[in-house]
């Protein structure tokens, strides 16, 4: 029954990814894909958190499924990344394709980390 942990956080996330997507964007007129960049590194710090506290020794399996897996799985989004950054280079604007993979990069990992560091510190 595994699997319904992660259609429930699945359940929430996709809808929260489109909403934060649509609502993220439509306050940015450009062409950077703002929306999806804010989507990926809000699961980015989600993740680093449930992983932070999973060595911690503060996580459940189930709760990794819940939000791990389901929630951040939802919630962000490798493919529409993809997608976008192909569309800014087949529009020529490379330096924002190249600009939005560098910065997804980073700040997804910084992300991660930072998540990661406050919930080890919270759990310690």
């Amino acid at each position: 029954m595994n699997w319904l942990l992660v259609v429930a956080g699945a359940v929430v996330g996709a809808p929260l990814r489109y909403l934060t997507d649509r609502a993220v964007q439509a306050r940015h007129g450009t062409l950077f894909p703002w929306g999806t960049f804010t989507v990926n590194a809000a699961a980015c710090l989600v993740l680093g958190a449930l992983a932070g506290a999973a060595l911690a020794g503060a996580s459940s399996s189930r709760l990794d499924l819940l939000l791990g897996t389901g929630l951040c799985g939802a919630l962000s989004t490798y493919s529409t990344f993809s997608y976008e950054t192909l569309r800014l280079a087949e529009r020529g604007r490379t330096f924002l394709a190249a600009a939005n993979v560098g910065a997804s990069v980073l700040v997804g990992l910084g992300a991660v980390h930072l998540g990661s560091q406050v919930a080890r510190q919270l759990f310690a």
